[in-house]
């Protein structure tokens, strides 16, 4: 008769540890892509873009933070590297399209991860990824309006939004804590 490999809470533990410091991974590169299209919208004259795209980046550091107090609360050691690389030097036409396609793909795996807390009993881990998965579909959903702004107008709405000013003052919250950044 086989014998039931048996779960114990260490290793329990360890499995909401390792999903964990994954999305503080994919956080870090969000972080850094976002600040250099920040920086490129900017430089572009796409000032409000740019605000917005730097509020967003803020949400993300946040997003990281949360993550790396929970490992450390689970006795675990948070990571400061990620995998993947920033794409530098996007035309606008291709930012936001690339950004809403990133932040889908993150609200896939953060539901898969998710799962993985349920299923190891850690409901203050399911429930940071069900608040974190709320503020990564209001990213979703800001990239994606804007994308279909640029796809539908092109040219007329880019040269509404050209000169606008990228100021974002020294608030500390975020886009989707600030409401959509507006």
């Amino acid at each position: 008769m086989a014998k039931a490999i048996k779960n114990t809470k260490e290793d329990r533990r360890n499995k909401v540890i390792e999903v964990l410091n994954k999305a503080r991974g994919m956080e870090l590169l969000a972080i850094h892509q976002y600040m250099n299209q920040h920086y490129n919208l900017d430089d572009m004259d796409y000032g409000d873009m740019a605000a917005k795209i730097k509020l967003i980046a803020i949400d993300e550091m946040r997003h990281a933070e949360n993550f790396a107090e929970r490992i450390k609360e689970l006795g675990g050691e948070p990571v400061t590297t990620y995998e993947g690389t920033v794409e530098k030097g996007q035309p606008v036409q291709t930012v936001f399209p690339f950004d809403a396609e990133l932040e889908d793909d993150t609200i896939d795996v953060y539901n898969q991860f998710l799962l993985v807390c349920r299923e190891n009993g850690d409901s203050i881990s399911v429930k940071l990824f069900e608040t974190i998965i709320d503020e990564e579909q209001t990213h979703y959903n800001y990239f994606d309006s804007v994308n279909e702004h640029i796809q539908k107008l092109g040219d007329i709405y880019l040269a509404q939004i050209a000169g606008t000013p990228s100021s974002t003052g020294l608030t500390p919250k975020g886009f989707a804590v600030a409401g959509s950044g507006e």
